[in-house]
């Protein structure tokens, strides 16, 4: 299920997030894709960052650690 969170400092701006299986073809790894649309796009982001699911633990920590 897609989560969409308002872009903190922006008016319209979302961070869109998605879980896609097979993004780059038949049996590609699923990954999380997070994308960025000032605008308020979240179908048409324009920043997009797809992130393997076997290394989410690993980005989350590190995350954290930023905050």
């Amino acid at each position: 299920m897609p989560k969409t969170i308002k872009l903190s400092g922006t008016k319209k701006g979302v961070i869109n997030i998605i879980k896609i299986d097979e993004p780059y073809g038949k049996k590609s790894q699923s990954v999380a894709s997070i994308g960025i649309s000032l605008v308020g796009n979240e179908n048409e982001p324009e920043w997009k960052v797809h992130i393997p699911l076997e290394n989410l633990d690993e980005v989350i920590e590190a995350l954290k650690e930023l905050k």
